[in-house]
């Protein structure tokens, strides 16, 4: 049998009250309640040391004025004000970080309610950097833009998790890959706290150019700046230090400092020309690594058994130093070689050939880690996806991870809900397709379903295939490569009607069918914008050419000549439908997915409906 013909309405609802305290919600409440008081202490804290801050300004500011205008204070007496307001600085710098970190908890906790309570659209990021009007089915099942697959699931804040987490959306994982992801998945969702320290480290992450420039820079060859010039840069420094202390502490006079000074300027001459491609390189911002850095020094503190966990952290332990102080290392580097631009400090740096020395520091940290940045980069980004899906699979307890079989085709659902639709309104439905039938003829009305139960296939297709829970009460699924046609617009700028932009994807969807692993599918209102004979020979060779290449899928048609192929296909096909009914003039429409095709059409009295007179 094709499906089960029944309908269920999701019985999992949050209540507000009588929850018990493991509850994702009671959770989330509990965090969010204790995180607001947190910021609403902080920003009283950080208003009562600004206004004492001000006041000591004050003090500071009339001391001086007594000590040095009118000179009836010992000078010495400044000391106090000026010790106290510089505390006070370095107090409030402490107090606003506690405040920032407390509205990034509460943020943390609110987004997690507002998933809960669907009310997450429109909030997180959107994806629609990723978009490709060519894929087989992004568009086709909202996995990207607002309201999308991906701002469900995207807690990520790294371009490197963000591209993971995409590429495990659009592109289906062999077997072995896709339960190794399922265990990191479970062995994450239950690290609450761990996710957290993730999603709050750090600043927000740099963009994908950032990272590509600092990649490339890590990657380029070494400069020509060998050791013996390091020991060079140093002597000569040394000598002009030495030279100026002799100035200063002996008789000798100006000029031992001089001739070191003239030595020095020479030699830091000579290496202009390699030093400053190395300045001018380093010159991509490294602030963008901040947040992966702070990502690594959560992991790093970690331990793990799922064997991908382990892996990635085992990428980590490369050069004997954890890699999150590596990169603050770095970011150190860069901070002095930016020294060099204050003006204040500007004389000092060329005395101590500031650009030089920091040139050979940041060849040096290249020469170690370089090799390994791309690699930590990527392993951060890829726990980080795999934290995506454990928030996501700790939402939603009641969701299930499906099995993965390595023989197929075999699409097997039990109680099917769209992971998009808020529980309250989601109609569950049976649906198996394997060897008898291959692909389903889904008849209905307008409005009825048929559309939402293509996606809600495909959503839990792609979901189960990149490691995630999927909204069902059970699902066995086998490697599947996913091609829809569902939303199809024409092209005014490329001159393309909608019926050529529907066979072309059509084109698509069978070349697909063709490669392995095999096709699911997902055809709606095959050839609706072609004449009902056409559309009859037309569809009958496209779903037969797509079953003879081992494909599963749906086909819906509100042409009900396409449901007569069906019994000709010797149990290789089946008929099923949606209806609906008439209520005190009002059409209803229960969702519940049924054997058979439809018997009647809604299309007349729709138009009635809303006042057209047919």
């Amino acid at each position: 049998m094709p499906l089960s013909v029944t309908a269920e309405p999701s019985t999992h609802e949050h209540s507000e009250t009588g929850e018990s305290p493991e509850t994702p919600r009671a959770t989330y409440q509990r965090g969010l309640a204790d995180a607001t008081r947190d910021e609403a202490f902080w920003k009283a804290r950080s208003r009562l040391v600004s206004n004492t801050r001000l006041a000591c300004f004050a003090v500071l500011l009339g001391v001086g004025w007594v000590a040095f205008g009118t000179r009836t204070l010992d000078r010495a007496w400044i000391a106090l004000p000026l010790l106290a307001f510089i505390a006070l600085v370095v107090a409030h710098d402490r107090v606003l970080r506690h405040g920032a970190r407390a509205i990034r908890v509460r943020r943390f906790f609110d987004d997690g309610l507002a998933r809960l309570d669907d009310r997450w659209a429109g909030r997180g990021d959107t994806g629609d950097r990723y978009h490709d009007p060519q894929h087989p089915y992004a568009q086709d099942l909202d996995v990207f833009g607002t309201g999308s697959l991906f701002e469900l699931l995207a807690t990520t804040r790294t371009t490197a998790g963000g591209d993971r987490l995409a590429s495990w959306l659009c592109n289906a994982a062999v077997p072995e890959t896709i339960r190794e992801r399922q265990a990191a998945v479970k062995e994450l969702r239950p690290r609450l706290e761990m996710r957290l320290e993730m999603a709050i480290a750090g600043d927000e992450a740099g963009s994908a150019t950032q990272q590509e420039a600092l990649e490339a820079w890590a990657s380029a060859p070494a400069a020509a700046l060998s050791r013996a010039i390091f020991f060079l840069a140093l002597a000569a420094t040394v000598l002009s230090l030495a030279g100026l202390a002799a100035w200063v502490f002996t008789n000798s006079g100006p000029v031992p400092f001089v001739v070191a000074l003239a030595i020095q300027g020479a030699f830091a001459l000579s290496l202009r020309s390699r030093v400053r491609p190395v300045l001018s390189a380093a010159e991509t911002p490294v602030g963008s690594l901040a947040r992966t850095a702070s990502l690594l020094a959560c992991v790093e503190s970690e331990r793990f058994e799922s064997p991908l966990l382990v892996r990635l952290r085992d990428e980590l332990e490369t050069t004997g130093r954890p890699p999150s102080g590596e990169l603050e290392a770095l970011r150190r580097l860069v901070d002095r070689r930016d020294a060099r631009n204050n003006q204040f400090f500007a004389p000092i740096a060329a005395v101590l050939m500031w650009g030089t020395h920091a040139a050979l520091a940041l060849e040096a940290w290249r020469a170690r880690c370089g090799p390994r940045l791309v690699v930590w980069i990527e392993s951060a980004g890829e726990i980080e996806a795999l934290c995506a899906l454990a928030s996501h699979a700790y939402d939603h307890p009641e969701d299930p991870f499906p099995e993965i079989v390595d023989a197929g085709p075999v699409f097997d659902g039990e109680a099917l809900g769209h992971p998009l639709l808020p529980s309250e309104r989601s109609v569950r439905n049976d649906l198996s397709l394997a060897d008898r039938p291959q692909a389903l003829v889904m008849s209905g009305s307008n409005m009825s379903g048929k559309s939402t139960m293509l996606r809600t296939v495909g959503c839990n297709t792609l979901l189960a295939l990149a490691g995630a829970p999927v909204r069902a009460r059970r699902l066995r699924v086998s490697p599947l490569r996913i091609a829809a046609s569902i939303r199809i617009v024409d092209s005014l700028q490329d001159g393309q009607s909608h019926f050529m932009a529907e066979i072309t994807r059509l084109r698509q969807v069978v070349e697909i069918s063709r490669g392995a692993p095999p096709a699911l599918f997902l055809l709606d209102e095959i050839l609706h914008g072609t004449n009902s004979h056409d559309r009859r020979i037309g569809a009958e060779a496209v779903i037969q050419g797509l079953v003879e290449n081992g494909a599963l899928g749906i086909v819906t048609t509100h042409d009900l000549a396409l449901t007569e192929i069906v019994p000709a296909s010797v149990g290789r096909l089946a008929n099923v439908h949606f209806e609906d009914h008439l209520e005190e003039g009002r059409m209803e429409f229960d969702y519940a997915l049924r054997e058979g095709v439809v018997e009647k059409s809604n299309a007349l009295a729709l138009m009635r409906s809303v006042g057209l007179d047919v």
